[in-house]
C-alpha cells in the first residue's frame, strides 16, 4: 500500500511548496510564451508567497540649504506570509522611516514595495490609506487612542477605515482575546498602560491585516507587562497567520524570534548619493 502524504504542519510550507509547483510549470511553457512573458509570470509565482517586498528602496530628506540627507538605501527586503521578524539597530538609523514607507505613510524616493501581492509606492496617497486600512496593521509606541472613545469604541473606528464596514462581534471578540472582555466601555484614561497597549493591539488586527507593523510596542510598557504585551502580540499574529515585523531596541524581545534583522546589515544609504551624483 502506498503511503499518504500528509499535509504540512505549517501553512507557509504549503504556499511555498505550490508557489514552487507553479514555477515548475512555468518553466516548461518557457519556449511557447517566450522569454520576456515566462520570467515576469515567473516573478509573480514567486512574489505570490510575500506578504512583504522591497526592491531598491531609496530615501533621503532634503535639508534648507538644498543639500539631502541619505536615509534607505536597501536593495531587497523580503518576509513570507506568516513571518515574524524583529528589526534592530541603533536610533536615527531609519526603522521608523522604513516602517512608513512599508505601510503607504511615506513614500520612498525610488524603487518598489509590494505588499501582499499589491505594489503600493507609485499609488496615489488616497488609494494608499485605502489599501494600508485594509490590510496592514500598526501598532504605535504612543499607542494613539482616542480619548473620548471607549475601548470598544476605538477598535470598531478602527474598522471603519477599512471600507468594510464594522464587525461589532468580531470587536469584542479580539477585545476578550487581550483580555479586556470587562473592560469594553472604559474610556483610555481609566485604562492601565499596559490596558491602553492591548486595545491598541486589538485595533492593528480589527481589518484581519496580512502585515502587522510593530514600532517598538513595549517601550512605553512597565516591565511588568512588557512579555504579557509581546507574547499577545506574536500569539494573536500566529493565530490569524499575519505577518509580522517589530522593531525593537531590547536585546530581550528581540532574542524571542528565530529571525532578527539589523538595519544596517542591508541598509546602505550612501547609495542614494551615490544615484544622485551619477
Amino acid at each position: 500500500m502506498s503511503k499518504v502524504q500528509e499535509s504540512p504542519s505549517n501553512p507557509n510550507e504549503s504556499c511555498c511548496g505550490n508557489r514552487q509547483f507553479a514555477i515548475q510549470i512555468l518553466d516548461s511553457f518557457r519556449v511557447q510564451f517566450g522569454t520576456r512573458v515566462f520570467f515576469k509570470l515567473q516573478q509573480i509565482a514567486r512574489e505570490g508567497c510575500m506578504s512583504l517586498l522591497l526592491e531598491r528602496i531609496r530615501k533621503s530628506y532634503r535639508e534648507p540649504g538644498g543639500s539631502r540627507i541619505p536615509v534607505l538605501g536597501i536593495e531587497r527586503f523580503a518576509m513570507n506570509q506568516g513571518e515574524q521578524v524583529a528589526l534592530i539597530g541603533a536610533s536615527g538609523g531609519g526603522k521608523t522611516t522604513l516602517l512608513n514607507i512599508i505601510s503607504g505613510i511615506l513614500t520612498p524616493d525610488s524603487g518598489r514595495v509590494v505588499v501582499d501581492g499589491s505594489e503600493i509606492a507609485a499609488k496615489q496617497e488616497v488609494v494608499r490609506d485605502r489599501f494600508r486600512a485594509a490590510k496592514i496593521g500598526i501598532v504605535f509606541q504612543t499607542f494613539n487612542l482616542l480619548p473620548a472613545f471607549s475601548a470598544l469604541e476605538n477598535v470598531l473606528l478602527g474598522m471603519s477605515f477599512s471600507g468594510r464596514g464594522v464587525d461589532k462581534v468580531f470587536a469584542k471578540q479580539l477585545l476578550e482575546r487581550v483580555g479586556l472582555g470587562h473592560r469594553l466601555n472604559h474610556s483610555p484614561q481609566k485604562l492601565s498602560v499596559g490596558e491602553q497597549q492591548r486595545v491598541a493591539v486589538a485595533r492593528s488586527l480589527a481589518n484581519k491585516p496580512v502585515l502587522l507593523l510593530a514600532d517598538e510596542p513595549t517601550a512605553n510598557v512597565d516591565l511588568a507587562n512588557q512579555q504579557l504585551i509581546l507574547d499577545l502580540i506574536r500569539d494573536t499574529c500566529r493565530d490569524h497567520n499575519v505577518t509580522l515585523l517589530m522593531v525593537t531596541h531590547s536585546s530581550e524581545v528581540a532574542g524571542t524570534f528565530t529571525r532578527v534583522e539589523n538595519l544596517k546589515d542591508f541598509n546602505r544609504p550612501e547609495l542614494c548619493l551615490q544615484e544622485q551624483s551619477a
